[in-house]
């Protein structure tokens, strides 16, 4: 593998459109990007997004690539009509059970390997213990670690049971923060004593229970570092998750285009930072011109000694072993397959028994 090659592996990007256009099918050969991410933009029905997946992997016919999805349920749930979209975590939360957790986890991850994707920006970690966050929200499991804890690890087993790898997120934890970190840069004040006692806890399970995959937080929490926010930590990513929690899966940032990192770092700058500090995997989700000037800004990185090998081949070490787990022995899937699977009727017969519960909960509380 070149140094080029290997600097590929680092990113995971976004593209426009519902197809492998040539153009995207000429960026993927040249630029050999680990993997991909999808969005609603580029999902239409069963048969488009098996289209889809198997031209993307065809693209990349030496290294499978990470074709990922944020399939959180409610709100956050890229998949069209025809898929079974479970409600927001938080409802799984109120249910308070790890059996249907996992369940939704592994139907989740059923439905995802049937159309060609294997990996889920998925279990929400954040604890929401913040009514006025205006990002997390009903996207937690609920407002205690001990629940984000019981239920999260139960999701992300479902998920990774059935080889979807499974990426827990915000690292350290997004619940407490008054701001959208897609719009600006959140800043949490609290004291070490108290991110310990409430929004750290589910990241400690998950790294004890050997989770694939993290994703960063683009939050400044001042009690760890008082300039940087998460993503771009040294104290944060290398100190607190490598060093101190002993964390050696994959860790990707959140989008690099979101303005908490944009409107301060630039794309160059925040990617060179993020790989600098630990992270594995660089997340641009849209913007092709930014893409590929994030490429070249560690292409000089690399060169130029800013990036050392060492830190490149760490990385790439990571990403490879993640591939070997969860897709190395990649096949192309059929339409035939997952229209078996997507939206069947045991699915839905489950969506069903968690509405139901959710429901008698409900009527409990109130009567």
């Amino acid at each position: 593998m070149t140094s080029r090659d290997k600097i590929g592996q680092l990113f995971m990007v976004g593209f426009l459109g519902t197809s492998v256009t040539p153009d995207l099918a000429s960026f993927i050969k040249e630029y050999k990007p680990g993997g991909v991410i999808l969005f609603s933009r580029n999902l239409e029905s069963v048969e488009q997004i098996v289209d889809l997946t198997n031209g993307l992997q065809a693209c990349s016919p030496r290294s499978p690539l990470l074709i990922s999805i944020d399939q959180e349920g409610g709100r956050v749930s890229r998949l069209p009509k025809g898929f079974t979209i479970f409600p927001p975590c938080d409802i799984l939360g109120r249910c308070n059970s790890t059996e249907l957790a996992y369940a939704a986890g592994a139907t989740i991850a059923k439905e995802l390997r049937a159309v060609g994707v294997n990996m889920n920006m998925a279990p929400v970690l954040d604890v929401n213990s913040n009514p006025g966050n205006p990002v997390i929200g009903d996207r937690a499991f609920g407002s205690t670690p001990d629940v984000v804890c019981e239920l999260g690890m139960a999701m992300a087993a479902g998920l990774q049971d059935n080889k979807i790898v499974a990426c827990g997120k915000h690292f350290p934890g997004h619940g407490d923060t008054n701001t959208d970190s897609h719009k600006e840069l959140p800043v949490v004040e609290a004291s070490r004593g108290r991110l310990e006692a409430v929004e750290f806890p589910p990241f400690r399970r998950a790294v004890a229970q050997n989770i694939a995959a993290m994703m960063t937080a683009h939050v400044l929490y001042s009690a760890l570092d008082p300039e940087l926010p998460a993503t771009l930590s040294p104290a944060i990513i290398n100190g607190f998750l490598r060093q101190e929690l002993h964390y050696d899966g994959v860790v990707l940032t959140d989008d690099l285009e979101m303005h908490a990192i944009i409107d301060h770092y630039g794309i160059a700058d925040a990617a060179v930072r993020a790989v600098q500090v630990g992270c594995d995997v660089l997340l641009i989700c849209k913007d092709r011109d930014r893409e590929i000037a994030a490429f070249d800004a560690i292409a000089q990185a690399v060169e130029t000694g800013t990036i050392s090998p060492e830190r490149l081949n760490q990385s790439v070490a990571r990403i490879t072993r993640l591939k070997d787990r969860f897709i190395a022995a990649y096949k192309p899937v059929t339409v035939s397959d997952a229209k078996l699977i997507a939206g069947c009727q045991t699915h839905q017969s489950l969506l069903h028994t968690i509405e139901q519960v959710q429901a008698r909960l409900s009527h409990q509380k109130y009567s």
